[in-house]
């Protein structure tokens, strides 16, 4: 049986975020990443999300481990509009839940690809 993607695409995560968590390959588009970097909060992967952004916004340090455990709910994708060729935004919605409680998190991420490979910058919050 096929593992399903985080994401919720409609392909399991081995053709979908599992490539580029794994490395076999980087994310051929803002989404694509932006999917893929959903999947790596889910299965709490501190290095993908590190190596994923760009280095003039990344933190030092992430550590997941020490913030309330999440139940990660789904996402939804709004829209994703590539800007020019090396910048494009993402706006979507990431549902989940802390010790029983939902929330969302909506916001429009920017994107920028360096050498070939898209990173995450930074991003907008939308109010709730």
């Amino acid at each position: 049986m096929t593992e399903p993607c985080p994401c919720g695409a409609p392909i399991g995560y081995a053709g979908c975020c599992g490539r580029y968590l794994d490395a076999t390959q980087p994310a051929p588009s803002a989404e694509a990443l932006m999917r893929s970097r959903y999947t790596a909060f889910v299965r709490g992967r501190e290095d993908y999300l590190l190596a994923t952004w760009h280095p003039d916004f990344r933190p030092d340090a992430l550590n997941l481990s020490a913030d309330p455990p999440t139940k990660w709910l789904g996402l939804t994708v709004k829209r994703h509009i590539q800007t020019d060729d090396d910048h494009a935004t993402v706006e979507f919605i990431a549902r989940y839940k802390i010790g029983g409680r939902a929330y969302r998190l909506h916001e429009t991420s920017r994107f920028v690809r360096v050498d070939g490979r898209w990173h995450y910058t930074d991003g907008d919050l939308h109010p709730s």
